[in-house]
Parts: structure tokens; C-alpha cells; sequence
């Protein structure tokens, strides 16, 4: 039996504080969804065999187009309906994937990621991959923390009080994707599902559920490129990171389906036009 790693893609993040009345998954970075690029950064590993990705019902055939319009999205894919969080969504694509497991290619490697982080590189995936056939059970990529963090006291009719400053020498920003053995994944949202339907107990990331169970979660070095994009800031950072990509000589190592320099990398709706790199930018 030859085992694979394979990947949920979650999509059903809100658009809005991009100001978009759609998934942000759907948002464009240089002529290419979010979703796009993740899907192809995912492919150009080499490492993943196959991807399930969450969607709300009512976006299915946009992100569905979305997919088929990207040329690197190179390995079979689907995309099925997401939850009411986002540890919904998950469960959801996990059970896809349960679904139609092939007997002979057992998954031993299941990574969960967002298309809310599109420039996470293909050396990245392939990194968590390789840690978790390493014997590390769940993987994360993380980077220092390199603000000062402190503790507050919140008050409702007063300002917040500091209470103290956290050691950030033992602090990391955790990314995606995470990378877990396929076993365990499955009894970490099994042990955890009664918080699923529920937003304000939903885990924000799959890791916690496995810490829940009082398992192992191992780091190895994220990168700068994964940021979360939320807001029209993070996409015009995205975009200036994605033309310095592509004009250098690492465009193909990241796994990019964007392999010309872009004349505009990012939407110009509520971003300001210095912000947008051009060509020559």
C-alpha cells in the first residue's frame, strides 16, 4: 500500500472587511483568486494527492470556475459545503475525504489549510509534510514573535490596564498549513465536535483541537509570505511580496501560478493606489 498526504482548503471566510459581498477566497491577487493560489501552492509540492476544499453552498460554482481557471491546480480536487465555523468546515472535507478513501493509498499525511494565507510556497507544504512522516504527529508553521506583547485588564467603562509583559522568546505566530498524521487528526475532531456549530467555541485552528487531547504539536520555521489576509492592507502587502516573487528567480519554487510580472497585483477597490506595485515597481 502506498500512502499520500492530502489537503482541505477552506474557503467560506467572509469578505467583509475587504469589502467584498463574497467569500474572500474569491478575492484577486494579480489576475489569480486566493483560493487559486493556494491551490496551486499546494499542487506544486508534489506532495499532496489530492484536495477537498469548504465553500458555502451558495459560492460552490464560483470557487468551482475559480479552481478550474487557475492552469497549476494539477491535482484532483473538489469542493464540498463548509459549517457554521470554521472547525466545521474542516470536519466536513475530512469526512469527504473519509469518504472516498481508496483502500490501497491509505492517507497517512492530512494537511488543513486556508486560502486566506495564498502565497504560503510549495517548500513550505513540503517542510510540514516532511515532519509529520518524520514521526510528528501534528505539525504548525510558526514564526517569532517579534512585538512586545503584553497582558491587559478589560474594562467596560474604562481604559485597558497592562498586567504584565508575556516572554516572547517562547512565543510563535502560528500559520497554515498544519500537518497531522491522518489518525490522529480524525480522534482530535472527533473529541472536539460538540464545539463545532458553535462560533464562539469553534476552534480557530486544528492544532488546538490535538493539544486538547494532550498530544504533541511540533514547529518548524513559517514564513513571512503566509499572511493571513484579512483586510485591503494585507492584500496590498501580499501583492507587493507576490511581484517581488515573480520578478526574482524563486517564482517557481514557490509553487505561483502567476509567472509574468503583474500590472496590478492586488484589487484597487479601498486600497490606495501607492500600495498597488505595478510593473517596474
Amino acid at each position: 500500500m502506498t500512502p499520500s498526504a492530502v489537503a482541505v482548503l477552506t474557503a467560506a471566510g467572509s469578505g467583509a472587511r475587504l469589502g467584498l459581498g463574497y467569500p474572500k477566497a474569491l478575492a484577486e491577487l494579480a489576475a489569480c483568486t486566493l483560493v487559486g493560489h493556494a491551490a496551486s501552492r499546494l499542487s506544486a509540492s508534489g506532495e499532496i494527492t489530492q484536495i477537498v476544499v469548504t465553500a458555502p453552498a451558495e459560492h460552490h460554482g464560483a470557487v468551482s470556475e475559480a479552481l478550474s481557471a487557475t492552469p497549476g491546480v494539477t491535482v484532483p480536487w473538489r469542493v464540498v459545503e463548509g459549517g457554521p465555523s470554521r472547525q466545521a468546515s474542516v470536519a466536513a472535507g475530512l469526512a469527504e475525504l473519509a469518504r472516498t478513501m481508496d483502500a490501497g493509498a491509505p492517507y497517512d499525511v492530512v494537511l488543513v489549510h486556508d486560502a486566506a494565507r495564498p502565497l504560503a510556497s510549495a517548500a513550505l507544504v513540503s517542510r510540514v509534510v516532511a515532519a509529520v512522516r518524520e514521526g510528528a504527529g501534528a505539525v504548525v508553521p510558526g514564526l517569532p514573535v517579534t512585538d512586545t506583547i503584553k497582558s491587559v485588564a478589560v474594562s467596560a467603562d474604562g481604559p485597558e490596564r497592562v498586567t504584565g509583559t508575556v516572554d516572547r522568546s517562547v512565543l510563535r505566530a502560528v500559520q497554515t498549513p498544519q500537518g497531522f498524521a491522518w489518525d490522529l487528526l480524525l480522534r482530535a475532531h472527533a473529541a472536539g465536535a460538540d464545539r463545532a456549530q458553535d462560533e464562539s467555541t469553534a476552534a480557530t485552528d486544528d492544532s488546538s483541537l490535538v493539544e486538547a487531547l494532550g498530544e504533541a504539536v511540533h514547529v518548524v520555521p513559517g514564513e513571512a509570505a503566509a499572511l493571513k489576509i484579512t483586510t485591503t492592507y494585507d492584500l496590498a502587502v501580499a501583492g507587493l511580496l507576490l511581484a517581488e516573487a515573480v520578478a526574482g528567480t524563486d517564482a517557481a519554487d514557490t509553487g505561483s501560478p502567476v509567472t509574468s510580472q503583474p500590472t496590478t497585483a492586488v484589487p484597487t477597490t479601498g486600497v490606495p493606489k501607492t500600495a498597488v506595485p505595478t510593473t517596474g515597481a
